[in-house]
């Protein structure tokens, strides 16, 4: 083989090495979650009473769900001199006058009920969330987003872990509202019952740190106080503050069997906002507490695991450059006779897209639906979407390599439920394509994954053109549904 071959397939084959280490991370969680699945969290006590608890609604332009949201929240199974709830609304349009009727009808119910309504959203949600806590004396605070719709026994659930002085968060899993609305809504609903189910069990319970989601969880105010409040220099508060009030040595507490259902992005430019945005702000946070987080005396587990992940994210970088190396690495494999070497082509590729992946995902729907071999049939979607994204999120990453400030952009909702949505509709709420670059880049993969398919299929290697088409499927999918913005105003089924 020439030389420039040769540096191909080593460069080809690094870039694999690498991602299989992560990959190899994955099976470790499994492996973490079965360990320890039997020891469940338990209170140290119970309250004589209830204490005082503030239940905090960040919004932003939320004129098709606020309504849903306060009703469940009011719901809540605890006492009404012992709830304050607060309607922290940054809002611009007339969720502002619909919000206000709410609370109103709402206090007039006997339901001690603010709306604090903000014209300068400095902070975004982390700012929103501090100016709240001046307005409240409760020691508890319990945080939800516009899109959840808690039920009435969370906090019955969860506060008497507070009991324990040392428990500084309890956080409750997320459920979906429409995990069976479409298909990009069930391969989401994967992707999260992944990141709940085996993530987060297996690190709290095996002592290693674990982060607050941003919603669906209560903080002791102390906590929050002591770790240096909500601070917004990343787009990820939640994940910011998690790591800081752990170094302070607060342990917080994941309850796997509670339940908030939230609502899942419906469309394309929506989801992609939303992982831009976790993506960014991961990144954003890895840089400013790793270096922390390795000089602190917490046990080199909890350095590790921190480590993995708040790195992960760069490996959005690695598939592109992976993806770019397809090709060369595949024109070398197709002049190389040597079967040996073709032999492990083909099963770096299926090592690579699949083992570790679907490993991960089947544990955690096995974990949390009676039916999940339902869900089967949809794995090789869920490899294939989590490609597609890379280079939504590679462009996140590089962001917040380059200190590239942007704002907090809300993901959309629309009130929508399994089977669809109600009357009322808002398209302005819909998802905004974020140019037109990332897409056209991700269509360009497309046509490139849609020809090296058909190569692979006109050499007959039949293993290799199947994961090729996973790649085309994938940026395929995303693609397209980011074009969609782009034509003139769509009517959604969704409210």
């Amino acid at each position: 083989m020439e030389s420039i071959e040769v540096t191909v397939l080593w460069l080809y084959y690094a870039v694999l090495a690498v991602l299989s280490v992560y990959g190899v991370h994955r099976y470790a969680l499994v492996w973490l979650y079965y360990r320890h699945k039997k020891n469940a969290p338990k209170p140290a006590g119970q309250f004589a009473g209830e204490p005082l608890v503030c239940v905090q609604l960040p919004i932003f332009n939320e004129a098709t769900v606020v309504e849903r949201l306060i009703d469940a929240v009011c719901a809540l199974d605890w006492p009404k001199d012992r709830l304050e709830i607060q309607v922290l609304d940054d809002s611009i349009d007339e969720t502002v006058q619909i919000a206000r009727a709410k609370v109103e009808a709402m206090a007039a119910l006997g339901h001690k009920i603010v709306h604090l309504h903000r014209t300068d959203r400095t902070g975004f949600k982390a700012g929103a969330l501090e100016h709240g806590l001046k307005h409240t004396k409760a020691e508890y605070v319990a945080i939800f987003d516009a899109d959840f719709v808690p039920l009435p026994d969370l906090l019955r659930r969860t506060l008497d872990f507070f009991t324990d002085p040392k428990i500084g968060m309890v956080q409750v899993r997320w459920g979906h509202l429409n995990r069976r609305y479409s298909l990009l809504t069930r391969i989401q609903s994967i992707l999260l019952d992944g990141h709940f189910v085996i993530e987060h069990t297996a690190r709290n319970r095996s002592g290693r740190f674990f982060n607050f989601n941003g919603t669906a969880g209560v903080w002791r105010r102390q906590a929050i106080e002591t770790a240096g409040g909500w601070q917004h220099d990343t787009l990820t508060e939640d994940l910011d503050l998690s790591y800081r009030a752990q170094l302070q040595g607060w342990r917080f507490v994941f309850l796997q069997e509670v339940v908030s259902p939230g609502e899942l992005p419906v469309e394309m430019n929506a989801f992609k906002t939303q992982q831009h945005r976790w993506t960014k702000g991961s990144i954003q946070v890895c840089r400013k507490l790793l270096p922390r987080i390795w000089a602190s005396d917490v046990p080199l587990k909890a350095k590790v695991e921190a480590t993995f992940h708040l790195t992960n994210n760069f490996s959005y970088l690695l598939m592109i450059l992976l993806a770019l190396l397809m090709l060369p690495a595949f024109w070398v494999r197709l002049r190389d006779h040597d079967t040996v070497r073709g032999m492990i082509f083909d099963a770096s590729l299926f090592l690579a897209a699949t083992t570790s992946v679907l490993s991960f995902y089947l544990a955690a729907q096995r974990e949390a639906y009676p039916d999940w071999k339902k869900t089967l049939g949809l794995f090789p979607l869920v490899v294939a979407l989590g490609v597609g994204m890379a280079v939504n999120n590679a462009k996140a990453v590089l962001e917040a390599i380059l200190r590239r400030q942007t704002a907090f952009v809300r993901t959309p909702k629309y009130n929508v439920q399994e089977t669809g949505g109600t009357t009322r509709q808002n398209l302005r709420y819909a998802g905004k394509s974020r140019g037109i670059g990332a897409p056209m880049v991700e269509f360009a993969f497309f046509a490139y994954f849609t020809a090296m398919t058909t190569i692979a299929l006109f050499k007959t290697l039949w293993a290799t053109a199947f994961f090729f088409s996973l790649f085309a499927v994938g940026f395929g999918w995303v693609a397209f549904g980011s074009f969609i913005a782009l034509r003139p105003k769509v009517k959604l089924a969704v409210a």
